[in-house]
């Protein structure tokens, strides 16, 4: 049995891989933050929609896959894998699949995820899109 907080997170990743911003919309709450892999913050519910958006553009295959989720109160940390196919000019083609390891945190309250965190190493993925820019 899982708890509200992991249900909430596992929708929230279910709405990811669907790329389904209305669902993602509802489970965010309006001063949601996101921290990239960078420590770049972005916040505010309706900038991280338009985030969410531009991401799948690039990469419309993007996929969470999660490993196994841990939780102390409203802390939510999954561990897993990114999977996905930078898009670039030429349209999506096998060279530009990137993905690794991951891990997320996420912060739930009422029922709602108010923080998303995500490490990982994304050297591969910023070549991938690089090698696109020039090409």
């Amino acid at each position: 049995m899982h708890s509200d907080e992991i249900t909430v997170v596992k929708s929230f990743i279910e709405a990811i891989n669907a790329y389904d911003l209305k669902t993602l919309e509802n489970l965010m709450t309006k001063d949601h933050t996101f921290i990239d892999a960078t420590g770049r913050r972005t916040s505010g519910r309706d900038e991280m929609i338009l985030a969410w958006q531009k991401y799948f553009d690039m990469f419309p295959d993007y996929a969470v896959n999660i490993d196994s989720i841990l939780q102390d109160g409203p802390l939510v940390a999954i561990f897993g894998s990114t999977s996905g196919t930078y898009k670039g000019k030429e349209g999506l083609k096998p060279e530009n699949e990137v993905g690794g390891p991951a891990a997320w945190k996420a912060l739930v309250e009422n029922g709602k995820v108010k923080l998303w965190q995500v490490y990982a190493d994304y050297t591969e993925t910023w070549k991938v899109i690089e090698a696109n820019q020039t090409a």
